[in-house]
């Protein structure tokens, strides 16, 4: 049986890294140089400086993919855990992951009847 006394050690480990990482902050701005020029306060992404207006529109399909990427990506996950234990969970567990399973097979076919693959358009 697992007391709280069991959990010390990952708290010491969890106050350990907090105090380290503030002590390394603190210490960086403290004795670390502060010459703030228009140069070093400009936005810049991965080191590109920038071109034109950030607010410029672009396509939808940018935003399409990346949540059909989470969706069906997020989805996938959950058989893992089915897998790791389907002699435990019986036909139970089958006819939950089959559930699963037909609900994600129905959400692709919406998906691919609304038009959400056919990139021409």
């Amino acid at each position: 049986m697992e007391t709280a006394s069991s959990y010390i050690p990952i708290l010491i480990l969890f106050i350990v890294a907090f105090a380290f990482v503030a002590v390394i902050i603190t210490v960086t701005h403290l004795l670390g140089p502060t010459r703030k020029t228009d140069e070093k306060l400009e936005n810049f992404e991965s080191g590109i400086k920038k071109e034109g207006n950030a607010r410029q529109p672009f396509a939808i399909k940018y935003f399409l993919v990346a949540i059909l990427f989470v969706l069906f990506d997020v989805e996938v996950v959950f058989f893992y855990p089915y897998a790791a234990n389907f002699r435990a969970l019986g036909w139970g567990g089958f006819i939950a992951v089959a559930v699963f399973i037909a609900s994600f097979f129905l959400m692709y076919l919406y998906v691919r009847k609304k038009g959400a693959f056919d990139w021409e358009k």
